[in-house]
């Protein structure tokens, strides 16, 4: 159930966050109504492209409670999150996403993802970084292992 004050929390880590030299993104990630992680972009701070406020509060979460699996967490965020963000989300197994700024909001202050979404649409040897496959023989050595492995860790 939605939390008034936790996404409170997300917006204020989003502005406290562009004091601290980061972008203007917070997230708060939730299990049985207790916070477990908070995380802000870091992106330019961090040299890190994938450091976003999502990214970040995933994997300090994952930290904490020792799993990959966040199952029954819920995530506030200050904005909407982009394509990565939102497939990270969706990798975690988060059970609800809460957000405040939508991703129009935030095309209008430079952060436009519009063209990952428009990307991914098209064939990958069509895409602004082209992409072709090679050497699948040899690749798919690996998934047959895996496949094989009986101590594997199912994700």
């Amino acid at each position: 159930m939605f939390n008034k004050k936790i996404m409170q929390k997300a917006i204020l880590l989003s502005e406290k966050n562009i004091e601290n030299g980061g972008g203007p993104f917070g997230a708060v990630i939730v299990k049985d109504g207790k916070i477990i992680a908070t995380g802000c972009n870091r992106v330019t701070c961090n040299n890190d492209p994938t450091a976003h406020a999502e990214v970040t509060a995933i994997r300090n979460a994952c930290k904490k409670i020792g799993d990959f699996n966040l199952a029954g967490c819920e995530i506030y965020s200050s904005c909407e999150p982009c394509p990565m963000c939102l497939s990270a989300i969706y990798w975690a197994r988060i059970s609800k996403l809460y957000y405040g700024n939508t991703k129009k909001d935030a095309a209008k202050i430079g952060f436009d993802d519009s063209f990952i979404y428009d990307e991914l649409e098209k064939k990958p040897i069509e895409r602004a970084i082209p992409a072709s496959q090679h050497l699948r023989q040899e690749a798919i050595m690996a998934f047959k292992k895996w496949e094989k492995n009986d101590s594997k860790i199912k994700y």
